[in-house]
């Protein structure tokens, strides 16, 4: 078993320095911690992984595609491979649990 803790996560993300923490990579998926805070810019490009976002705290506006919504703490987003995505108008400091499918390089 891997059990981790997102207090954890978080405070070795913001040691790295990075938005991002990838903490766990198997042969079929990966799992990683992603932050923003309010009037960050989010710079992602489309992934070539099908991706799942789960807010763990925080509130935005992602836009995935064409459709807009706001999401915040609970919220479950699916991301098919190769689609724009980006989260903006950021409110809250955003911590995001992101899973990926096959695993990111």
């Amino acid at each position: 078993m891997k059990l981790f803790r997102l207090d954890r996560l978080d405070a070795e993300r913001a040691e790295s320095g990075g938005a991002y923490l990838r903490f766990l990579k198997q042969p079929t998926m990966s799992a990683g911690l992603y932050a923003l805070s309010p009037g960050d810019t989010d710079p992602q490009t489309p992934h070539a992984q099908d991706e799942i976002y789960l807010v763990v705290s925080g509130r935005a506006e992602l836009t995935v595609g064409r459709e807009t919504a706001t999401v915040g703490r609970g919220s479950v987003v699916f991301v098919p491979a190769g689609t724009e995505h980006r989260f903006h108008h950021i409110t809250e400091e955003l911590r995001v649990l992101v899973v990926f499918s096959p695993p990111e390089d």
